[in-house]
């Protein structure tokens, strides 16, 4: 395959942390220097806009996938290499899922917890085998992995469920995560 496509999943706001924006600065760096591209949600504020802007600037590739009804409120980014507007949300995570390789969930609100469920029950049912990154910017995912736990706990889910996705502090250790990921995919 080659370059391989990282999906992001992240808020359309930047958060109340600094290291938010530092992590998905550090992220869309990465993915340009790793030669990957990078599949977003199209968007050009909060974290989405950050992590774009980061891997243009060090000469990614991008590809952009948004809903016509948030071409305005997310301030559609249209100088990426590749955007592509859908009908609604159901075909914008359809089409940002099909275009990646690998799949990395930065701190957002309940979009990306949404796509992120979706990723995960995907892989659950077994449609799909794509890694999948929780990036856990200083804690910011614990409350969210406590009730993962708490519901296999409460024999609502299998311990495997935890199999299917890696938790990683920040975007060093997820792209070292994923660059492991690939060798052994090859």
């Amino acid at each position: 395959m080659g370059s391989r496509s990282i999906c992001i999943y992240c808020g359309s706001r930047v958060g109340d942390r600094a290291a938010y924006v530092e992590q998905a600065t550090a992220l869309g760096q990465a993915i340009a220097d790793n030669g990957w591209r990078l599949v977003y949600g199209a968007g050009d504020i909060g974290l989405m806009g950050t992590v774009a802007r980061a891997a243009q600037g060090a000469g990614a590739e991008t590809f952009g996938v948004i809903p016509t009804h948030l071409v305005k409120a997310e301030v559609g980014k249209t100088d990426l290499t590749r955007y592509v507007v859908t009908e609604n949300m159901h075909e914008r995570k359809k089409v940002m899922f099909m275009n990646a390789d690998a799949i990395v969930v930065m701190p957002g609100g309940a979009g990306s917890m949404d796509e992120f469920f979706e990723v995960l029950t995907w892989a659950q049912l077994g449609l799909h085998t794509k890694p999948i990154v929780l990036m856990n910017v200083e804690g910011y995912w614990d409350p969210l992995i406590a009730l993962m736990d708490h519901m296999i706990n409460s024999g609502f889910a299998d311990a495997s469920l935890r199999d299917l996705f890696t938790v990683q502090a920040d975007a060093a250790g997820a792209v070292a995560y994923l660059s492991r990921e690939n060798a052994s995919v090859s």
